[in-house]
């Protein structure tokens, strides 16, 4: 049994139970179901004591995820881009419309063995470890731990907020060049930075930013969250955008475009990053076209 991710619980923690509190700490498993299994199955310790779900967290409790070695589940055939890789970790672009992991079938997770190279390493993973989350309409850059260094060290990273993350999006309506917004998500601090790199007019939608966006937080659709609180939601959002302006099978336009980390074996500085999806920059040319096109007809009545 190997540690991949360890967590000590701070000072001034609300009461709740483990199984309730461990899928917000842990990148692995981020479903509650999940973590309910896991605890069943003694993958998860408190204090070096294997837990039940009747536990309750308190702090200074030293809580670990443990990796039984069980081999991986049936491999989803999915192809992606590998950005980079070598024997401890990768960095992967994920496809927009797959989970990261779950009890589905169709998760990245299922897809790393059929991108992925095996590790060499004495302490490499049977199953390679996601080691945080994008959400399933989003697309790009996700990081993969092959070894239980990799998935200790890098979750120590995350969670002191060493990580910094840009991501792209193109919102509906315009922002200031840059700015800050420190806006509370489900009642948790959350603050995010953004600068816009370029403009559109739209006869839809009046304006168009493409901005990039960095999370200082990690709440759960924290910029999704951020962006319609500014009135300004990302164009596609569902969940958070404005009725009647949410595009029909165009996907949420958001991406994962940068991530600068340390690397935990060599300890090099990372500093990756991707173009946004082709449709990002198209979608506000087109719609910058059909605007001036309309004006223009406009002009000559």
């Amino acid at each position: 049994m190997k540690v991949i991710e360890s967590h000590i619980v701070p000072e001034g923690i609300e009461r709740i139970r483990l199984q309730d509190y461990a899928p917000s700490i842990f990148s692995s498993i981020s479903s509650h179901q999940g973590m309910k299994k896991a605890i069943k199955k003694k993958m998860v310790l408190v204090n070096g004591v294997a837990a039940t779900t009747a536990f309750w967290v308190e702090p200074g409790q030293k809580i670990e995820l443990c990796d039984l070695e069980l081999p991986p589940a049936k491999v989803y055939e999915l192809k992606f881009d590998v950005v980079y890789e070598d024997d401890h970790i990768a960095l992967i672009n994920k496809p927009a419309g797959i989970s990261v992991s779950g009890n589905q079938f169709r998760t990245i997770q299922n897809a790393l063995p059929f991108n992925l190279k095996p590790s060499s390493c004495q302490d490499a993973l049977h199953v390679f470890r996601p080691v945080h989350r994008i959400d399933n309409p989003t697309c790009g850059l996700l990081l993969i731990a092959k070894t239980s260094q990799a998935i200790g060290d890098l979750g120590v990273q995350f969670e002191n907020r060493m990580v910094r993350k840009r991501y792209t999006a193109v919102i509906i309506g315009s922002l200031p060049d840059k700015g800050m917004v420190d806006m509370p998500v489900g009642e948790k601090e959350a603050v995010s930075s953004f600068q816009v790199v370029k403009r559109a007019h739209s006869i839809r939608n009046h304006t168009l930013s493409m901005v990039h966006l960095f999370p200082k937080t990690g709440r759960t659709h924290q910029l999704r969250i951020h962006m319609a609180g500014m009135g300004t939601p990302i164009l596609g959002d569902k969940l958070y955008g404005s009725e009647g302006e949410i595009l029909r099978k165009k996907g949420l336009f958001l991406c994962a475009t940068g991530l600068h980390f340390v690397h935990p074996f060599t300890q090099n500085e990372m500093d990756l990053s991707i173009d946004p999806p082709y449709k990002f920059g198209r979608f506000m040319a087109m719609e910058e076209k059909r605007w001036k096109k309309y004006n223009e007809e406009l002009n000559n009545i």
